[in-house]
């Protein structure tokens, strides 16, 4: 089945992190739904402001989402065995950017968001583990469902479960990342990672239009 690159991305970023955790860890199923559910719901209540700011969108994904995002973890998969080239008193400063990058990607991606159905596996016994994958399809009415699996593992330090990674039709989020900020990072450092996240994160929001959204189906 071919996917649009631009339904991929909508699937990855919109969904990714929309499904974050923030519960007690013996429950990540019906929290990844609870936690998607209210996401949503508040896109829909604040449709008005939305469209009057787009900017709007980045509020509700700091208030919302950002708090449970294992973004940290996400930040450093992403730089993978090129974090070794990073000098040690630049990784805090490129995580912090790279959580607003996030904010921004979720943003843009936002608002394609229009009523989709998203169905959930059933849920299973995770027993001990600590990193755990969740299956789920995205319905959208006059396009193929789209094949989901969310990537959760707890974080330590405030033993919750959180999603760091999604994999849409078999394309890993971190994995396009990792091949974005590759090149530029072996070319011309992680200066250049960090402009470039800026130059995406002080862009304004862009609403999408309702033909932009029919090409991306």
């Amino acid at each position: 089945m071919k996917i649009s690159q631009s339904r991929l991305f909508i699937a990855i970023t919109v969904l990714c992190f929309s499904f974050t955790v923030d519960a007690q860890p013996s429950e990540p199923y019906q929290l990844v739904e609870d936690v998607a559910n209210k996401t949503f719901n508040s896109i829909k209540r604040e449709q008005v402001k939305i469209k009057q700011n787009p900017d709007t969108l980045r509020v509700i994904i700091n208030q919302e989402l950002m708090p449970h995002v294992y973004y940290k973890f996400s930040a450093l998969k992403v730089l993978s065995k090129n974090l070794r080239s990073v000098p040690k008193d630049r990784v805090d400063e490129y995580i912090d950017v790279f959580r607003e990058y996030l904010v921004t990607s979720l943003a843009v991606a936002l608002s394609y968001y229009t009523d989709q159905e998203v169905v959930f596996e059933p849920a299973r016994d995770v027993g001990s583990d600590k990193d755990i994958s969740i299956k789920a399809l995205i319905k959208d009415p006059g396009a193929p469902d789209i094949h989901l699996a969310f990537k959760l593992r707890i974080d330590s330090e405030v033993n919750e479960w959180k999603v760091y990674d999604i994999l849409a039709e078999g394309i890993s989020l971190l994995s396009s990342k990792e091949s974005e900020f590759a090149p530029i990072l072996r070319a011309n450092g992680i200066q250049a990672v960090i402009d470039n996240m800026h130059t995406s994160n002080n862009a304004p929001i862009k609403l999408a239009t309702s033909e932009t959204a029919s090409k991306s189906k």
